[in-house]
């Protein structure tokens, strides 16, 4: 992330966000340049406050801070689905509506991981790197505060009663897999890290990741075609 590309982008938010208070069009009022290439760094996201959960963006530089600690967490159990974690409370009723549709369609899914403290992913991290070694840990686990488990709306799915995804060959060939790479944006879910779209996401494919962005923002992903990282940057996190 250079310093010039985050200048351009905060600049671009705060004149798209005074023309919203303005009653203005949403539309970016400044170019925030190309999709920045994937460096390390530890810069704040400019849209961290809670309300933002649609419109954060994080990614190898982009972090929250390890004080972040979304609102009103909720046991995913209240949705109905199997598996142990914490979501906000405002995916519980998606997320039941999309674990019922798989159920129906013969793909149960079950829960493997969803809220995770910055501490939380610190262990996570470490944990990937005693595995794999520092330098591939990068690319398959977010350093604390870069993950987008800390937002309280990311959860990693696997199929109901079938081992951890990460140890299948590809989850998205499972029938559950299918289904939800088929149907998850349809409830609010969007796959952060698609295949063959390392250098646009920064990590490597994770076809059980997804993010929930509520319906119309997560339709809005969909039919463009893009990942939910050029979706942030190119609109203003969500301000477009």
């Amino acid at each position: 992330m250079s310093k010039n590309h985050a200048f351009r982008f905060v600049l671009g938010l705060g004149l798209a966000a005074a023309a919203l208070f303005a009653g203005g069009p949403a539309v970016l009022a400044a170019d925030p340049g190309p999709l920045p290439t994937c460096t390390y760094d530890d810069v704040l996201t400019p849209l961290r406050a809670y309300a933002d959960w649609q419109s954060t963006l994080l990614d190898t530089a982009f972090m929250v801070g390890p004080k972040y600690v979304p609102p009103h967490l909720v046991a995913v159990s209240e949705a109905g689905i199997a598996g142990k974690g914490r979501v906000r409370a405002l995916v519980i009723k998606d997320l039941f509506l999309m674990k019922w549709a798989a159920f129906k369609a013969g793909n149960p899914l079950a829960v493997v991981s969803a809220y995770r403290s910055y501490d939380n992913q610190q262990l996570t991290f470490r944990s990937w790197v005693n595995v794999d070694g520092y330098r591939k840990a990068l690319s398959t686990s977010a350093r604390a505060g870069h993950s987008e488990h800390q937002l309280g709306t990311t959860i990693d799915f696997k199929s109901k009663g079938g081992p951890d995804p990460w140890t299948v060959n590809d989850w998205a060939t499972t029938r559950a897999g299918k289904w939800m790479q088929a149907n998850a944006w349809k409830f609010g879910f969007v796959m952060s890290y698609p295949k063959g779209a390392k250098d646009k996401t920064c990590y490597a494919y994770e076809p059980w990741h997804y993010r929930y962005f509520g319906r119309a923002v997560a339709a809005a992903i969909h039919d463009a075609g893009v990942t939910s990282r050029q979706w942030l940057w190119r609109r203003g996190f969500g301000i477009a």
